[in-house]
């Protein structure tokens, strides 16, 4: 059994334009272990399946479909019996980590709350747990900085309280919602080999969101190209990187820059602009934006495309593309 389970997962927003499909028909699966990235541009759903999974979506937000835990069905499942598995079973690294820590209680009191609700520490025994994961994460001196408050660390300094909060009650599931935004490469590198490390070390699933295709290659096995809240292409890391098919797959790709392009010359980009959920097509999302866009790509929703070896693409030319 999957360790976590998405099938068909489609999440409806109310609008001032009216009901938005902010994710249709949303599909993947992730075993002990395994590593699964989600990369597309801003507003593709990434961040909102986030969400869906840690049953935190926006208040109105329409959910169909299923996401399975360990077998335990998750959508529609009472607040109070969430409560139960968020933070503790299937936990998040949030996108920015000033924002998710509360500034008014100090980082170890955060790391040890949950240890004493879901796992029912001691004060005591909560805040040595804590301190030995302030210093797995490489906050140096972790006894005293226990004590700090979030102002009081860097950027890159508090990421790394967050991934300790969510590591602390050792879940199922991590969720690391672009956990390296706004840091420095160096940086970077750290946190994200940290976490492959303790991926490997736990045998957690691993769901990385991000919107740089270089992480995505480095420290995921899977994929999930994401544009219109519809996963377009998906498969292991190395075939989609080898063979991109679905246009917006290739038009991402080709926009990256590298040591060959010459000096001075402009990059590549992918024509027009992204639509507002409320007026995409209710075909392909990408149709329109595409070079190859004919009449059914508006109206008829693509199928998935099996390519071999776990990869597929969901477009009606793809015949051409591939």
């Amino acid at each position: 059994m999957p360790r976590l389970q998405v099938s068909h997962l489609h999440i409806r927003l109310l609008t001032r334009q009216g009901p938005a499909d902010a994710v249709r028909d949303l599909s993947f699966a992730l075993e002990k272990g395994d590593t699964l990235g989600l990369v597309g541009e801003s507003g593709c759903g990434k961040s909102l399946t986030a969400l869906a999974l840690m049953g935190l979506l926006p208040e109105g937000a329409q959910v169909s479909g299923s996401v399975q835990l360990n077998g335990q069905e998750l959508v529609g499942m009472p607040e109070r019996d969430l409560c139960g598995i968020r933070g503790n079973r299937i936990a998040m690294i949030f996108q920015e980590p000033m924002t998710a820590l509360n500034p008014v209680h100090s980082v170890g009191r955060q790391i040890a709350e949950p240890l004493k609700l879901h796992k029912g520490l001691s004060a005591n025994d909560a805040r040595a747990k804590a301190v030995a994961l302030l210093d797995r994460v490489g906050i140096a001196d972790a006894q005293r900085r226990f004590d700090a408050y979030p102002h009081q660390f860097s950027g890159g300094q508090r990421q790394r309280v967050g991934i300790a909060m969510a590591l602390a009650c050792e879940p199922d599931v991590l969720v690391a919602d672009e956990p390296t935004t706004a840091l420095d490469a160096s940086v970077q590198q750290q946190i994200l080999g940290l976490i492959g490390e303790l991926v490997s070390e736990r045998g957690m699933g691993l769901v990385l969101i991000s919107h740089d295709l270089s992480l995505i290659a480095r420290y995921v096995q899977r994929m999930v190209v994401m544009y219109g809240g519809t996963a377009v292409e998906s498969g292991p890391t190395a075939a989609v990187f080898a063979r991109p098919v679905h246009p917006y797959t290739q038009g991402l790709f080709g926009a990256r820059p590298n040591l060959r392009t010459p000096r001075g010359q402009r990059l590549a980009t992918i024509a027009g602009t992204v639509p507002a959920l409320a007026d995409l097509p209710a075909g392909c999302p990408f149709a329109g934006r595409c070079g190859l866009t004919v009449d059914d790509c508006y109206t008829t929703v693509p199928e998935a495309t099996a390519l071999g070896a776990g990869h597929a693409v969901r477009c009606l030319r793809v015949g051409e593309t591939a």
